[in-house]
């Protein structure tokens, strides 16, 4: 039984190194800032042009978005997939929670903010006030700040961006509570992450075995399983597991 859990322990201890310098190394993607707190000085721009802070826009629940509006990969499926959960959602957007789309490109501006603001609050079906869906832009030096605040690790390719999709939940309080992964989202899951953002709970970490084990696919915009992590952390594992034994085993 004490070999056991001194295995398990050396097991733990692994997956925290590996898990770490995964984080560290990754250059697209999401690094977890859980229970952080956004900054004060963190500055977006409206649809109206006009300068304000961020955290002065989050006064509930909050979900944040991080796209750039001309993205021809997969923004259009997370604002679809954000557009679909909020229809699917019984909490009543703009009373209950909001959502916050901020562009990281700062080459895009206020007009195009509210051209894209139009368009997906119109898809909006079963809500009666849809102002809780907000859309801004950012200069340079916020838009990196924001993302670095947020854990959103994003690389400029051409024109164009590569990055992750997923949505970060908050709580009122700009405390970060949560991120949903991926660009479609369980109605359920939604719900108990937004109630949980009012109470300042902090949601599962299930991040960083996903981005170890998963890299980047600049091709399919998505991300692939990494065959090269995944069996050398194998074969480490076992190697360290069966050194272990031998070592316990001889003491014994």
């Amino acid at each position: 039984m004490r070999l056991f859990q001194k295995l398990c322990t050396a097991f733990i201890c692994l997956f925290l190194i590996f898990g770490l310098k995964a984080q560290n190394d990754l250059e697209v993607g999401l690094i977890e800032k859980l229970g952080n707190h956004l900054s004060d000085s963190l500055m977006v721009i409206n649809i109206k042009g006009d300068t304000v802070r961020l955290v002065d826009q989050i006064d509930k629940p909050t979900v944040i978005m991080m796209v750039y509006y001309r993205c021809p990969g997969i923004c259009s499926p997370l604002l679809d997939g954000v557009v679909e959960v909020v229809n699917k959602s019984d909490l009543k957007l703009t009373e209950d929670y909001q959502v916050l789309t901020i562009s990281f490109d700062y080459r895009e501006g206020a007009d195009l903010a509210k051209r894209k603001s139009i368009n997906y609050r119109n898809l909006i079906t079963n809500q009666t006030n849809t102002d809780g869906w907000k859309f801004f832009a950012s200069d340079s030096i916020n838009c990196r700040a924001i993302t670095q605040a947020l854990g959103f690790r994003y690389k400029k390719m051409g024109n164009d961006y590569l990055h992750p999709g997923c949505i970060m939940i908050t709580s009122k309080e700009a405390k970060i509570t949560r991120y949903l992964n991926g660009v479609y989202f369980l109605p359920f899951e939604f719900k108990m992450s937004l109630i949980d953002a009012a109470e300042g709970k902090i949601g599962p970490t299930v991040n960083r075995l996903l981005e170890f084990c998963y890299s980047y696919d600049p091709q399919g915009k998505t991300y692939v399983l990494s065959i090269t992590k995944v069996t050398g952390s194998i074969i480490i594992f076992i190697s360290l597991l069966a050194f272990l034994f031998l070592v316990f085993r001889r003491k014994a």
